[in-house]
């Protein structure tokens, strides 16, 4: 265990990995929901209902508690490129569930932290070690054995989770330059907000130009219900990510974060009868091996730069 793990009380440790676990159950059970629901609506329209959900359950938690205040970001319009990325993340992934198995999906989306670390050496000027180089060469190993078969079958789809973790580590990125400006609800307002206006407006652009895949589809009560769910589970299971994070060290999390491609694969299996084969799972352990590794390399080289700016300055008052 690092040093900063080790400086954190036990219970709170145990608290964040509970938090974690948590949701990573509800994380796949949402893209579970998200698949359900392209039998009978538009990815698009999905990922729309999704934000605005999001926002709805921020605006009515800030109203119930700590008052709308907390929803005003100190600067709105960075906020919102995160909810732009965030949501082109979310609408390239919904079409991919609606023909992927919603396991390959993950496992490829996995290779997000591979391109954080290219991302964080080219747009944050950030010093990547060989070891961390060739780390994100074999989750990209991993990626391409779960693509070649899904490729076969499932033609540049296959690619989308691909197109989802590059959006999202783009939304990291932007998040890492936004650290400490704005609480949770203010990140999951915004996030939502960022979101609706961007899918809102590919989706009127969609259905004015008669594009058959953005075209509307007015759901049923069950289906206007299954969206709040999508919505719901979006917001608590990103609150939690955020209080395990704030309870335990991130080192201590990254394996925890992998959960979500066991939960997954039980999901999909009780709902759609899929379950990856041995080529997939041989990706995926490739895939998780390296971000676990990157994860841990990440956490040593916070600390190095910590002790040493501590060297330099001096122990805090």
């Amino acid at each position: 265990m690092s040093d900063s793990a080790a400086s954190v009380p036990a219970a709170e440790v145990m608290r964040g990995i509970a938090l974690m676990s948590v949701a990573m159950l509800l994380v796949p059970m949402m893209d579970v929901t998200a698949k359900y629901l392209t039998e009978t609506q538009p990815p698009l329209q999905i990922a729309l209902a999704r934000f605005g959900f999001q926002m709805v359950f921020a605006l009515l938690t800030a109203a119930i508690g700590p008052g709308l205040a907390v929803l005003r970001a100190p600067r709105l319009w960075p906020h919102l490129l995160r909810g732009f990325f965030l949501s082109g993340a979310t609408v390239c992934f919904f079409t991919a569930i609606e023909t992927m198995p919603v396991t390959d999906a993950i496992a490829i989306f996995f290779v997000e932290p591979m391109i954080l670390t290219v991302l964080s050496a080219v747009i944050l000027k950030e010093q990547v070690g060989p070891r961390r180089w060739i780390a994100v060469l074999v989750g990209l190993v991993g990626v391409a054995i779960i693509i070649r078969p899904g490729f076969e079958n499932f033609g540049l789809t296959a690619l989308l989770p691909l197109c989802a973790a590059l959006l999202f580590a783009l939304y990291l990125v932007i998040t890492r330059k936004l650290s400490g400006e704005g609480g949770m609800l203010c990140v999951q307002f915004t996030a939502g907000l960022g979101g609706v206006m961007l899918l809102g407006t590919l989706f009127l652009a969609g259905n004015i130009a008669g594009y058959q895949p953005a075209v509307a589809v007015m759901p049923d009560l069950p289906g206007w219900g299954l969206l709040a769910v999508v919505g719901a589970l979006s917001f608590f299971a990103h609150g939690l990510i955020v209080k395990a994070f704030a309870a335990a060290p991130a080192s201590v999390l990254a394996p925890f974060n992998y959960l979500e491609i066991v939960s997954a694969t039980v999901f999909s299996y009780l709902v759609f009868g899929d379950f990856p084969d041995g080529p997939t799972w041989i990706g995926i352990a490739l895939i998780v091996g390296s971000g676990i590794y990157i994860a841990r390399r990440e956490n040593r080289r916070s600390q190095e730069e910590l002790a040493a700016r501590i060297n330099r300055t001096g122990p805090p008052d």
